[in-house]
């Protein structure tokens, strides 16, 4: 079909809108110590519900199970239906429309909100890898570096609304997270599917350099107007509606393409002239090179082609599952309790320093991307467990970094974790398919993510318990100072000096692997 390329392009532009809004739990620390408050809960409590969060992901199967038997809008709409529902009753309940329900049941409602991502993601995932298979690192990575706006964009919706001491934060933050996801769910689910196309060498190369400007342009958009001062001086309407221009901006790829395609077809008609058969016969030759295609890029790119229960019994998989959990998912706690942390600390700009962190995860995410679209071009084929080697090491400083009391390594680590934390979490899709194949892609690698709730919640806890400990009884349940977390942070770095370790030895296992594939890639 003439116009598959135009459709490549705008079903990126689709998953790039979905994971734009999909991060809904990031958005956690923003209305936390708020929610705390109107809900009359302890630390350990509030912990607990960032655990709950995360613990949808361990029913992330049934996402993957889904999108191999039903259509990818109908999983969509289940996903943003989840969301709508475990985020709008808990507006219902903090607003007061519905009677003030038991803790239990709001730990319930997170669970059922927090699945909902997996559900968005994974049809992210399918359409990036399927539609760009010899490109699906950097389809994945840009796409998947936008989810890292998401605290961004509520944010700046929120602030708009209300100023940021509003005691309306909360609810607010809560319809936004039910009601958002179902209306992009609508906007982009006819351009979030799965076609059948032949990616021609260098024919999506300028389109991906293109995208990347943009992508580019737009994380530091980001992350100036998340600075201190320059925030002070834009209004957060302003923000708002800078984002927005930047998230259409990539239909412009797909535009020209269209243009081009016109130009093209106007000039064959009065060329060329070909009967059906004729027509048959190159759909024929388009589908026997689509085969040829997946044949030499299943053999060239996976180690190995295989089912979750083989992949159980491999010790790389064991490996890079202790890797994630004491890299990404390490980081996703320590972000999902900046909010406390800053309160600690005695910082009145959370809000601030969650679109600080919003923004680093966004490059974070998008920097793997950008390493694979240039080395693609000079035809080499770098180490994903090795630069996974590289990001654990750097997350380990940050770590160890926040042991010191000034506000300025709090900004600091708090770019480095965020960096680190979405780079790991952007290389581990194309580290799954790889590793394992990509043909049981979506129940591998939701097996590989339910680690996130086991880490999230002894992170967590262990996080609670040592900032309860140190608040004492005084009664309000608050903990002011650097002390709060030291014990915490020291921990959390020994932790992902472990997880360097863990990674160093994935490197050391598949070394071989991808140095034949560097070499037979070269040729």
């Amino acid at each position: 079909m003439s116009s598959s390329i135009v459709f490549q392009w705008l079903s990126l532009v689709g998953i790039i809108w979905l994971q734009s809004i999909n991060g809904t739990n990031f958005n956690f620390p923003s209305y936390s110590s708020q929610l705390k408050q109107q809900l009359s809960m302890s630390q350990l409590q509030l912990n607990n519900l960032a655990f709950a969060s995360d613990a949808g992901k361990l029913f992330a199967c049934f996402s993957g199970l889904a999108a191999n038997y039903l259509p990818l809008w109908l999983v969509l709409f289940i996903g943003a239906s989840l969301g709508l529902v475990g985020y709008g009753v808990q507006y219902l309940f903090v607003t007061n429309q519905i009677q003030s329900p038991s803790y239990c049941v709001i730990f319930l409602l997170t669970v059922l909100a927090g699945n909902s991502i997996c559900w968005i993601n994974t049809v992210c995932y399918m359409v990036a890898i399927t539609n760009f298979g010899t490109n699906r690192q950097i389809a994945v990575g840009i796409s998947t570096s936008y989810q890292g706006l998401s605290a961004k964009i509520y944010t700046n919706i929120v602030s708009s609304i209300f100023s940021k001491h509003s005691s309306k934060t909360t609810e607010t933050f809560l319809l936004l997270n039910s009601v958002l996801p179902m209306g992009v769910c609508v906007l982009a689910s006819p351009l979030a599917r799965i076609l059948k196309v032949v990616e021609e060498q260098g024919k999506l190369e300028v389109g991906f350099f293109v995208i990347f400007v943009i992508t580019i342009a737009t994380g530091i958009f980001a992350a100036v107007t998340s600075v201190g001062s320059i925030s002070r001086m834009l209004s957060p309407l302003s923000g708002l509606v800078g984002i927005v221009v930047f998230l259409v901006l990539p239909l412009v790829v797909a535009v020209v393409e269209k243009v081009k395609e016109s130009l093209k077809e106007g000039k064959e008609r009065r060329v060329y002239h070909f009967t059906v058969e004729e027509n048959k016969d190159v759909e024929r030759v388009r589908g026997e090179n689509q085969s040829k295609l997946e044949r030499d890029g299943d053999s060239e790119e996976a180690m190995e082609e295989i089912g979750a229960k083989e992949m159980v019994k491999r010790i790389n998989f064991w490996l890079y599952f202790g890797v994630y959990l004491f890299g990404a998912t390490l980081g996703l706690a320590f972000l999902n309790n900046l909010g406390q942390i800053a309160e600690s600390r005695g910082s009145s700009s959370v809000s601030s320093l969650v679109s600080l962190s919003s923004s680093f995860g966004f490059f974070g995410r998008l920097m793997p991307s950008i390493l694979d679209y240039f080395l693609s071009r000079k035809k080499c084929m770098k180490s994903k467990p090795g630069w996974m080697v590289g990001l654990m090491g750097v997350l380990c400083g940050g770590f160890f970094l926040l042991l010191c009391p000034t506000d300025v390594s709090l900004c600091v680590s708090t770019a480095i974790i965020a960096v680190c934390t979405g780079a790991i979490t952007s290389i581990s899709v194309s580290t799954t398919s790889e590793l394992f194949g990509a043909n049981n892609f979506s129940i591998n690698h939701n097996l590989l993510v339910a680690n996130i709730p086991f880490g999230s919640f002894l992170f967590g806890y262990m996080a609670a318990f040592l900032y309860h400990k140190q608040a004492g009884g005084d009664g309000t349940g608050k903990c002011i100072g650097v002390e709060c977390y030291r014990t915490t942070f020291f921990i959390w770095g020994c932790f992902s000096s472990f997880g360097t370790l863990l990674a160093l030895l994935l490197f050391a296992r598949t070394k071989t692997f991808y140095s034949t594939t560097r070499s037979h890639t070269s040729k």
